[in-house]
């Protein structure tokens, strides 16, 4: 019979599902800042696809200040 995981074991599996989460967030909001661009650029018909990496550098941004202040809780 296995024995139940103990108080450790459920800390470690409980932080590496965190942390999972975590990294989906990121790819999510920088994947919707990028649409976001591009549905911008082909509504102002740009060329040159400025908007796009605006916004998406823009949802790197708040990605990592998401993820900081996810980290900070995290830590705490």
């Amino acid at each position: 019979m296995p024995k139940p995981p103990d108080k450790k074991e459920k800390s470690q599996l409980r932080h590496a599902i965190e942390l999972s989460g975590i990294a989906i967030q990121m790819g999510v909001i920088i994947y919707l800042a990028a649409q976001a661009g591009i549905w911008l650029d082909t509504h102002y018909q740009n060329e040159k696809q400025v908007l796009t990496a605006i916004c998406t550098i823009l949802g790197v941004g708040i990605s990592l200040w998401v993820v900081l202040r996810q980290l900070k809780r995290f830590n705490s």
